[in-house]
């Protein structure tokens, strides 16, 4: 298996690898394959006499800048800078439903879902810990029903995310994160009513994500999703680092790009028009 299979470099230096981790891949490993989980190839990348350490982790169905330290003074350095919350993380994601606001703040305690049947499950509730998520709308989409999803409504979605017969809305957004809590972005846009396309757990939905890790999700339940996974991606990660200013970007998928910039999209200035 060739590097650019295993996956794609967006820096690599004596001490860090940058990558672009693609969807659909753990961070750590889960089965014996070697190929099953991002650390694991980073291992076939380095040879085997290497001892890579993840400094940064996201979620399975998320894609996007991971940090890899090569060294274990690399590894230590990095963890205080992420420890000591100097670190700026900004995300693109897909949900559903018009956002009015060109901008806005969610402040919003996140702790355990107890009511939940999925164990990791976390959900907003007063005696969380603190957690912030500021967006942008970057730009407002809608898009032909047969196209995009079922005639079926998730009970969780936004009135904004109902529209006329035959159209669905969505927005693209720019987020950053003010805190690092677990599935803090999507809890958040879940909680404000517009949750992003694909999510199996947040979505309003979780058997979808029961189904998943059961290995029994439907072809109909793969429709109403939308996507593949969750349109969720870690774009930008900056900080300092010895004594000088670190950027690392990379951008979605092929399937996000394309959900986003398809032909079929009516753009909002041209809702009358579709």
């Amino acid at each position: 298996m060739t590097v650019e299979r295993l996956f794609e470099i967006i820096f690599e230096d004596s001490d860090l690898l940058v990558l672009n981790k693609p969807a659909g891949l753990v961070c750590h490993p889960t089965k014996t394959d070697a190929y099953s989980s991002l650390i694991s190839r980073a291992r076939l990348h380095l040879g085997p006499d290497s001892h890579p350490q993840l400094v940064n982790r996201l979620d399975r169905e998320t894609s996007g800048v991971t940090l890899i330290a090569k060294t274990a003074d690399a590894a230590r350095e990095l963890r205080k800078i992420w420890e000591s919350r100097q670190v700026e993380k900004e995300y693109l994601a897909i949900v559903h439903g018009h956002v009015l606001e060109t901008s806005g703040m969610v402040d919003a305690p996140l702790g355990k879902d107890q009511q939940s049947r999925v164990a990791i499950k976390d959900c907003v509730r007063a005696d969380g810990a603190p957690a912030r998520t500021e967006f942008w709308v970057a730009r407002r989409l809608r898009k032909p029903e047969a196209t995009s999803q079922s005639s079926e409504v998730k009970p969780s979605l936004s009135r904004t995310a109902r529209t006329a017969v035959g159209l669905r809305d969505f927005s693209v957004l720019r987020i950053r994160l003010h805190t690092g809590r677990k599935h803090q972005v999507r809890i958040h846009l879940a909680h404000i009513g517009h949750p992003i396309v694909g999510d199996k757990l947040y979505g309003g939905d979780e058997d979808l994500y029961l189904a998943l890790v059961e290995n029994r999700l439907t072809p109909e339940q793969q429709r109403r999703l939308l996507l593949p996974n969750q349109a969720l991606h870690a774009a930008t990660v900056r900080f300092h680092w010895r004594n000088r200013p670190v950027e690392f970007c990379c951008e979605p998928e092929t399937w996000f790009r394309e959900f986003v910039s398809s032909p079929k999209n009516c753009p909002i200035r041209q809702v009358r028009e579709c």
